[in-house]
């Protein structure tokens, strides 16, 4: 005989590791949200660390949920004022020495930003790993000292973005991406990315120590470390425009 279908239903959960009764699209759900909320701004300082220099830049930030986001250089003098700006999938950077708007075409989306080890893709499609990728929770696993959901997204066929597969590792407390591995179409490890230094800003809880790390470079790295974060608050699309970012002063 059968069992009913209720008691399925719990000995199914009885049997899932501990906390796997949501789903893995759930938890990169929440995962994206509690980085981001409905909006963001921040000021952090970017490393790019390289085997024989290394390059310091400042910059603040603002978002407004997954479709919208504007960077802005503050230092040093010769890259100051300069501002990527993202509406939806599109992208563009404002150049003030030239006095040009520069549209990133998708071909340009693997290639570095600012002369970092983060991608134009990186920025452009920060929120394409919810909607553009389908998830599969692979196991739990430290990282850090701390209990995660490791998580493999794999692209959608037609999805336009960089990446085929990436690997999460998902704080379970948090919901915090604490590590990320970015595959190409190959199945070839370009980057791994990780995250430090759990602190409380703006009302959450925020990594405030990234590092990317590309896989194939000896003694290279970019590391990004927030010094200050606000979250939702009222910030509308109108901010995000090719004026403002021509206009948008430190």
């Amino acid at each position: 005989m059968r069992p009913a279908p209720f008691l399925l239903f719990f000995i199914c959960l009885f049997y899932l590791p501990h906390g796997w009764a949501e789903s893995a699209t759930d938890i990169v759900n929440k995962s994206d949200q509690q980085m981001r909320g409905e909006s963001s701004y921040s000021v952090a300082t970017m490393r790019i660390i390289r085997p024989d220099w290394i390059r310091s830049m400042s910059m603040k930030s603002w978002t407004k949920n997954r479709d919208f986001s504007l960077v802005l250089v503050t230092s040093p003098a010769k890259d100051k004022g300069t501002v990527s700006l993202k509406r939806y999938r599109e992208m563009w950077n404002w150049i003030p020495a030239i006095e040009r708007v520069i549209k990133i075409a998708p071909s340009m989306l693997s290639q570095s930003w600012m002369g970092s080890d983060f991608t134009n893709d990186d920025l452009i499609n920060q929120s394409s790993i919810v909607v553009d990728y389908e998830h599969k929770l692979v196991k739990e696993e430290l990282f850090d000292g701390e209990m995660t959901y490791v998580i493999d997204a794999v692209a959608k066929p037609d999805a336009p973005v960089v990446w085929s597969r990436i690997r999460l590792w998902v704080s379970k407390q948090t919901y915090l991406q604490r590590k990320a591995e970015f595959y190409d179409e190959f199945e070839d490890l370009v980057n791994t990315m990780q995250t430090f230094d759990i602190q409380e800003m703006g009302g959450r809880m925020l990594a405030t120590h990234l590092e990317m790390i590309p896989a194939d470079k000896p003694g290279y790295k970019t590391e990004f470390i927030t010094h200050e974060a606000q979250f939702d608050f009222a910030i509308g699309e109108g901010f995000f425009s090719l004026d403002q970012m021509k206009q948008l002063r430190d």
